[in-house]
């Protein structure tokens, strides 16, 4: 059985960076070799959305044009409003138990991020991201660079 893996903005932002750093070409190198090995890949929306926004902010068009061929080869994943009701469930808990996530007037990616992957309902989930924290509250989430194939 494949691992599930649900692309969190930094690594997703590592991929389509049109300025090849190590780490974004380390990046891109673990994302090929998941696809490779069969795993399903998600881009869920809310994270393309953080990246999309800062790329089109800084006029990046070949960030753009490798995030457009990115979400056209492996799945993308839309924000449903059975999402954003579980992630609104999820922002509130997260205050009730005084660890929020964000600023109470943000929007709070991080719970949307998590409420997407919770409603694929699937048992091998995790979120490679560049930043556990907050997330690892929730999911399972590793840093991209520890997300090993099952």
């Amino acid at each position: 059985m494949s691992r599930v893996i649900i692309l969190d903005s930094g690594p997703l932002g590592l991929v389509t960076n049109p300025k090849l750093s190590p780490e974004s070409m380390d990046c891109a190198q673990w994302l090929q070799t998941h696809i490779r090995l069969g795993n399903r890949v998600i881009i869920p929306e809310i994270a393309d959305y953080e990246v999309r926004r800062e790329l089109l902010r800084a006029n990046k068009t070949k960030g753009i044009a490798r995030l457009d061929d990115l979400v056209n080869l492996i799945e993308y994943l839309p924000i449903s409003t059975v999402a954003m009701h579980q992630a609104a469930q999820l922002w509130a808990q997260a205050r009730q138990q005084g660890q929020p996530t964000a600023g109470d007037k943000t929007i709070d990616g991080d719970m949307i991020l998590v409420a997407q992957a919770l409603t694929l309902e699937v048992p091998d989930v995790v979120i490679a991201t560049t930043n556990v924290g907050h997330l690892s509250r929730f999911i399972a989430a590793e840093l991209w660079r520890n997300v090993a194939s099952s």
